[in-house]
């Protein structure tokens, strides 16, 4: 299989400082992370003024100021973009950000971005879905919230536009922070790859690391996780989110299910081949049997090493006579 492309969700984690957003960045890479990932958006048209945070972002952040202050706090300017790519390149790992609204997707296009991720919250938003599919080469699509009828109205909206299945990759999702694993119905995502041919993935709020681990083990190409610096900081996400070790051991676990999964064909390995002559059995004698004399099950029976001849032809044998004497442990020939 491909390698599972990891998406290290720095998201709005930096609360609005990009020294933080910086570390983010070098906390992704240090841990092994394909890419980072941020939120690109502007509040005033992401958001009404009125509109109303969710329970997680109340519990998160409190209920002192609305979703549109929460969020012109959290947001990075152009500059700031600037800043994170070149950040970015320098420690050899991708960069890539969220746009949530038709003026980021410019942004980030102008910038060079071809790989774009729709987030859970755009999939039914039309003009922002036609946007990304004028800009972009590959897209990522999250579906928190999503009925199949939704996932299959997104995917024709970019199929119209000229971008193959090939070059989608879906990701099942559930848009809850932290969501419960009773939530996660993690074999949705199979089902999302035999409805609609194309690549899955997942994009992951449970707290730990065994979800996405479980996914990649399910045919996940893409493992997107939420990452901090400290889930005790201020912020809506922090707390849904693996601090920087636990990132480590993210990657670490998938990359070793990636070496687990194999190609699928049934056959030993070669580490195996070497202990085939100690842990399986050959025919020896179990007394003494004087040549000529016929084999059976009252002078031989199937002992350690295996380089003999195999138990599997004991029909084959007994009954047969003895080439040559045999000492009791022997391994017999015929």
């Amino acid at each position: 299989m491909d390698k599972v492309l990891i998406i290290a969700e720095a998201g709005v984690n930096h609360n609005g400082d990009i020294d933080a957003a910086k570390r983010l960045v070098e906390a992704a890479a240090a841990a092994g992370a394909d890419i980072v990932k941020f939120q690109t958006f502007r509040a005033d048209l992401l958001v009404t003024r009125s509109a109303a945070k969710a329970d997680y972002q109340v519990v998160s952040t409190g209920s002192g100021e609305s979703q549109y202050e929460m969020l012109q706090r959290l947001e990075l300017n152009p500059e700031a973009h600037d800043i994170l790519i070149a950040h970015c390149a320098a420690h050899g790992i991708e960069f890539m950000s969220t746009a949530f609204d038709e003026e980021s997707v410019t942004l980030l296009a102008r910038r060079g971005m071809r790989r774009f991720k729709i987030p859970s919250g755009e999939l039914t938003n039309l003009p922002y879905l036609r946007s990304v599919a004028g800009v972009a080469d590959e897209v990522i699509i999250s579906t928190g919230m999503a009925t199949m009828d939704e996932i299959a109205a997104a995917i024709a909206v970019f199929e119209k536009a000229g971008i193959s299945r090939g070059r989608l990759c879906v990701l099942h999702c559930t848009t809850d922070y932290p969501a419960a694993m009773a939530d996660v119905n993690l074999r949705a995502m199979q089902t999302i790859g035999t409805s609609f041919g194309v690549r899955v993935g997942y994009s992951d709020h449970t707290l730990g690391i065994e979800i996405p681990v479980a996914a990649v083990a399910l045919g996940a190409c893409v493992i997107e996780k939420h990452f901090t610096l400290d889930k005790t900081l201020p912020g809506p996400d922090h707390k849904a989110s693996l601090e920087p070790d636990q990132l480590s051991a993210m990657v670490a676990a998938v990359r070793n299910v990636e070496k687990a999964l194999g190609d699928g064909v049934k056959r030993p390995s070669a580490a195996e081949l070497r202990n085939v002559p100690i842990v399986r059995k050959s025919l020896v004698a179990i007394r003494p049997i004087q040549a000529g004399e016929q084999f059976s099950l009252e002078n031989i029976a199937a002992k350690r090493p295996g380089t003999g001849v195999s138990p599997m032809r004991l029909d084959d044998v007994l009954g047969r006579r003895a080439p040559r004497r045999f000492a009791p442990e022997e391994l017999i020939e015929l």
